[in-house]
């Protein structure tokens, strides 16, 4: 399974760091057996940088909570870590939804960021393990992964008049799925419609988030943005 899932593509490189020994080798494994060359483990953020600045990888997968403080440690090394390497991706993975955690990882780090991908996923993500490795390979790539459960935490978030509170539910639902980073032809089979159903939506939420297209932006990222920096 590992050989098709590779087959044509780039074997990525990743580093991976947990303060779980289990978690941290167990996840190493998996993603080697599915094609990604693991060439580093930490269970501390300094560990982590000392790794990066001596090889970087194409992505980093961290924890939020790492020693000593067990807080922020993980979104901290990764803003630091890519201020001096743009281009690395950056997967953080979380036991929790956090949506503040969430929403400096996407729009601060992003500001501040050249092309390298950024991603939250819980945990639990990880028992399933094509999302995970689809992730992975997607943040690697320069793109964005958001996990559902925060998607969901972050509508209901929602207070104040924003453009995302006039799209229809399946705008609604189009856009969460968008933010986990599927293709229109993935979403239209997900909710058994045709892709044209679905590229109809994709206009609408582009028009109502005032999303105007042109040769710079990627409306599909923007509108995700949009919608993680309220």
């Amino acid at each position: 399974m590992s050989g098709q899932l590779m087959e044509g593509r780039k074997c990525m490189r990743v580093m991976v760091a947990d303060d779980s020994l289990l978690f941290r080798e167990g996840l190493a494994r998996l993603l080697t057996e599915r094609g990604f060359d693991v060439i580093g483990l930490a269970c501390d953020a300094a560990w982590l940088t000392s790794l990066v600045r001596r090889d970087p990888p194409d992505v980093v997968v961290v924890d939020i909570r790492m020693p000593p403080t067990h807080t922020a440690e993980g979104i901290e090394v990764a803003r630091e870590l890519r201020a001096g390497h743009p281009e690395l991706g950056v997967l953080v993975l979380s036991q929790y939804v956090e949506t503040h955690y969430a929403a400096e990882l996407f729009d601060e780090m992003g500001a501040a960021s050249g092309g390298g991908g950024r991603g939250y996923l819980l945990k639990d993500r990880v028992s399933r393990l094509d999302d995970l490795v689809a992730g992975v390979r997607r943040v690697g790539e320069g793109g964005l992964v958001v996990d559902p459960a925060l998607v969901d935490a972050l509508m209901r978030r929602r207070r104040t008049r924003d453009p995302v509170k006039e799209l229809t539910d399946r705008e609604r639902q189009v856009l969460a799925l968008m933010a986990e980073g599927r293709t229109n032809t993935a979403i239209a089979k997900t909710m058994n419609v045709t892709v044209k159903t679905v590229e109809a939506h994709v206009r609408n939420i582009f028009d109502r988030l005032d999303l105007a297209l042109t040769e710079d932006d990627n409306r599909r990222v923007l509108a995700v943005l949009a919608f993680l920096r309220r």
